[in-house]
């Protein structure tokens, strides 16, 4: 019977229609296909807005989907930022100042979200270009999205040159600002009701639903359905 099972799932697999990539093949494809293709693998990820300001003043935005969570105690964001090998003004913003904002995403502004992403001149105020609002708050000194209803500053705490000559840029959390009624009486945020969206790939994103929350999982909990 095991025997004959193995059989079953190993034709059953085999049955199965997957386009395959070896190294070298990924290596060598083009380059847009390639960015789209390693981008949409992990799966669906955060889309976050960073808000920064140089020493003269200048407001920029940027729009990243490499944000993820450190750790609570203390309270540490971490996102990726490309090599430094041309202008990386949301860097060196963070790199001069120290300080920093990560505004969530939510469906009533991604496209202009997205049109953050356009390489523009430094001179040039991304929320300028594409219609968002510079919001000061706290003597935080950069900017957060007014429009955005989840956002947070933070203060850098670390910057690590990685291999492929990426910045993990690490950042502590100095001050979380929620819409009240997102936010219940043990701290869950409903992304769902704010419209947080997610993306995938490059130019991809999608809104949420929720499904369930499910108990602090202990083995003695163990239910396979």
């Amino acid at each position: 019977m095991a025997d004959g099972l193995s059989t079953f799932v190993l034709k059953y697999s085999n049955s199965m229609n997957y386009k395959s990539f070896s190294n070298q093949e990924i290596v060598d494809m083009d380059n847009r296909y390639r960015i789209q293709l390693i981008n949409s693998i992990g799966g669906f990820k955060s889309i976050c807005l960073i808000g920064t300001q140089n020493d003269e003043g200048q407001n920029n935005l940027g729009i990243f989907n490499s944000v993820f969570h450190i750790g609570s105690a203390p309270a540490l964001y971490g996102f990726c930022c490309r090599p430094a090998d041309r202008e990386r003004h949301t860097l060196e913003n963070i790199m001069e100042t120290g300080v920093y904002t990560m505004n969530q995403v939510d469906e009533s502004f991604y496209k202009q979200a997205h049109q953050a992403s356009a390489k523009y001149p430094r001179e040039l105020s991304e929320f300028d270009q594409v219609g968002l609002t510079p919001q000061f708050e706290h003597d935080i000194k950069a900017p957060f999205v007014q429009e955005a209803k989840i956002k947070f500053a933070l203060e850098l705490e670390d910057d690590l040159l990685l291999s492929n000559k990426n910045t993990l840029v690490i950042g502590k959390v100095v001050h979380v600002l929620v819409r009240e009624d997102l936010i219940d009486e043990k701290g869950y945020i409903d992304l769902a009701a704010a419209n947080t969206i997610t993306g995938s790939g490059c130019d991809a994103y999608y809104t949420t639903d929720t499904l369930g929350r499910m108990p602090y999982a202990r083995p003695e909990n163990t239910d396979k359905k």
